[in-house]
């Protein structure tokens, strides 16, 4: 014989575990776009910066030469 309480009882654990399949687990957008952000920087996705410290310190260390050397010669 069928007991149709054991069913009832079932059916609503199957239909809570169904509701809970659909929540969110973030209050917000911002806090998924974060999230993934940092999941995707971890996996390396995006990179090393280009511009480096001792990269941008090469640059300038050359871009001041030059406007030194030039202002030597227009006042030569």
């Amino acid at each position: 014989m069928p007991r149709p309480y054991a069913k009832a009882v079932h059916l609503e654990d199957s239909a809570a575990w169904a509701r809970q399949a659909f929540v969110c687990a973030y209050s917000s957008s911002a806090e998924y776009e974060a999230e993934t952000i940092a999941t995707r920087r971890a996996a390396g996705a995006y990179g090393k910066p280009w511009m480096q410290p001792h990269t941008a310190l090469t640059i300038y260390a050359i871009v001041a030469g030059a406007v030194f050397l030039l202002a030597a010669l227009y006042q030569a």
